[in-house]
């Protein structure tokens, strides 16, 4: 594993092609990537907002589906099993079922039911417009089921005391939820926040499958562009294996970066 690593990072910095003997560039490969790759910037950007989106929304559905079914209730037990099966489902499978389901045609699922109502059938994957909200959706789906769990666990793991002292005070549901929940599931919300942002940085199936153009990897306009897509793209489509360590690398860094601030700020607030 080390090995491998300690190699990607070498060929960051010369003209590696997969076929000639590595050439030493030094920093050109970062200095391109960050003055003149306007395409690394629109994937930087794309993924900045789809990450910001995506693990928002899935960790607020993960908390909501949570806290509805976490008794032990037999009810209960299948509500969280059903959307738990995402998490565990082949995402091949499950992302050309969702490139069916948003297929521009009218035999898609989505222009389906717009027709019933006698709406026009939309583009939904050749407009841009779509993109990001689309992945969004499907990154909450696929992923609010796994922090589901992980939240029930940390829920189930409160003191029923505190909430009985809460009560007998005259607390409300909502000043249990603000000053008990909350604070108490710290811990469990930065584990879901933070692997859900290192599973969103590194989205590739979704770009791949379902807004992929013959041309261009990520779709119409480059609007579903994210970075693994854009490593892949310049590391085995074009070849620029050296190049494409550089984008690894620089991920990795944003990567690290965006946790440790994460971390800080959960132990900060901890701290007041």
């Amino acid at each position: 594993m080390v090995w491998p690593l300690l190699n990607s990072l070498y060929f960051a910095f010369t003209d590696f092609n997969g076929v000639k003997p590595p050439g030493w560039v030094g920093g050109e490969n970062f200095a391109r990537l960050w003055t003149e790759d306007t395409r690394f910037r629109k994937a930087l950007l794309n993924s900045l907002i789809y990450v910001a989106c995506a693990v928002t929304l899935s960790t607020a559905a993960s908390l909501a589906l949570a806290l509805a079914f976490r008794g032990t209730s037999w009810q209960d037990r299948i509500m969280r099993t059903i959307f738990f099966l995402p998490s565990v489902t082949s995402t091949i499978a499950v992302m050309l079922i969702w490139r069916w389901i948003f297929s521009g045609e009218r035999f898609g699922l989505a222009n389906t039911v717009l027709s019933w109502f006698g709406a026009e059938p939309v583009s939904w994957l050749s407009t841009p417009r779509w993109t990001i909200p689309l992945l969004v959706l499907m990154a909450v789906w696929g992923g609010c089921g796994y922090g589901m769990v992980i939240f029930v666990s940390g829920l189930n793991a409160i003191p029923e005391e505190f909430y009985e002292a809460a009560r007998l005070d005259g607390a409300t549901l909502w000043q249990q939820f603000r000053y008990i929940t909350l604070p108490q599931l710290g811990p469990v919300t930065t584990y879901v926040v933070i692997t859900g942002l290192i599973g969103a940085f590194q989205v590739f199936e979704a770009v791949y499958i379902v807004f992929r153009a013959v041309s261009s990897v990520g779709g119409v306009q480059d609007s579903a562009l994210m970075l693994v897509p854009y490593l892949y793209d310049m590391g085995f489509t074009r070849f620029q294996l050296g190049y494409a360590s550089a984008i690894a690398w620089t991920l990795f860094l944003i990567i690290f970066v965006i946790s440790m601030i994460q971390l800080r700020f959960t132990r900060a607030v901890r701290e007041l």
